[in-house]
This record gives structure tokens, C-alpha cells and sequence, in this order.
């Protein structure tokens, strides 16, 4: 959203004027982000800075395949009332060299789900959703203090209260209960 605000697009996709906050956007878009160095936090790019760094056969299929599992698991959390607003894969080769999806996918962890109930309400305020994802937490932790000092997303991390940590676990069972049936 900050970047969408400052320059009109994401990850060098540049996007329609007048999107609001939480607004689905026409279609869905490939938002690759590199990975940084322990402890650094990722850092987003442009599908032709992915080009450059692995190639353009390699680029695309990672990026078609990225939006067709998407676009397919989106379609089937709004069957049960849910919203994918935005996820993340994260893709390797094996020793063949062929890609394979590595790691988690579609868990709360590395998706943003909101309920369909309450969307419009929140679209309509410019607010973020209802969620069913980590983003209680990343709400806590923008509160967070180290040493009566805002934390500055370095080491060492608060420590989650107890509260923090059940009510994150209970979104997650939410979700996962909402999913499946």
C-alpha cells in the first residue's frame, strides 16, 4: 500500500490511479521480492530484475506458475467466504535444475486472508480488513517496545506476551477451520 501510494504501482507493475486501501485489484500481479541476508529483511523487485538475475525462460514460468496457483487457491478460499489478498511462494531448483515450490504455501503465515463478510465495510473506510493471518502480530510489533524505545525491527525481537500469542494462533485456527469445513 505505502509503495502503490508513492509511486502507483508495485514492484515496478504499475497500477490503476484511485485504488484505495484493501481494493481488489483488476487482476492478479507478480510481485517478486529477492532474498536478503540472515536477518535482512527481503527485498521487492522487478520482474526484470528477476530477468536479469535467473533469466527469462526461468523468470517466467516462476511467474506464471506464482499467479495460476493464486488465482486457483483464490478461487477456491472465496467458495468458503475467504479472501487471498496476497500470498508468497518461494521457489528453488532441485539438483536437475528443475523449479520446485519450497516452504509453506498458503498457510496464514505467508498469505493474507480476510473474511468476505466485513470487506466492503472496511474497503469503504480505507481500512484494513478483518484477518485471519499474521497480521494481528505485525500489528503488535509496530507497537512494540525494546527498552521504552520503539522497536526498530533489529535483534533482539520483543518478547510476545502470552495474549499476542494465543490470539495469533486462534486467527490461524479460524482460518484453517473456515478452509476446510
Amino acid at each position: 500500500w505505502k509503495e502503490y501510494q508513492a509511486t502507483q504501482s508495485v514492484c515496478g507493475v504499475p497500477l490503476p490511479t484511485g485504488l484505495t486501501n484493501a481494493a481488489k485489484l483488476p487482476s492478479p500481479i507478480y510481485t517478486p521480492a529477492a532474498k536478503a541476508a540472515v536477518g535482512e529483511h527481503d527485498e521487492n523487485i522487478t520482474f526484470e530484475r528477476t530477468v536479469e538475475m535467473i533469466g527469462p525462460e526461468l523468470a517466467a514460468k516462476i511467474r506464471d506458475v506464482s499467479i495460476a496457483i493464486y488465482q486457483a487457491a483464490a478461487d477456491m478460499a472465496l467458495a468458503k467466504g475467504m479472501i487471498i489478498a496476497d500470498t508468497k511462494f518461494e521457489c528453488g531448483l532441485d539438483p536437475q535444475g528443475r523449479l520446485v515450490l519450497m516452504d509453506e504455501v498458503l498457510t496464514p503465515d505467508s498469505s493474507r486472508y480476510w473474511p468476505v463478510e466485513g470487506y466492503a465495510e472496511a474497503l469503504a473506510k480505507g481500512e484494513n480488513p478483518p484477518s485471519y493471518d499474521k497480521q494481528f502480530l505485525r500489528d503488535w510489533l509496530e507497537q512494540a517496545k525494546v527498552n521504552g524505545k520503539p522497536w526498530d525491527k533489529t535483534a533482539p525481537a520483543p518478547r510476545l506476551p502470552q495474549e499476542v500469542i494465543e490470539k495469533t494462533a486462534a486467527k490461524y485456527r479460524e482460518a484453517l477451520q473456515r478452509l476446510t469445513g
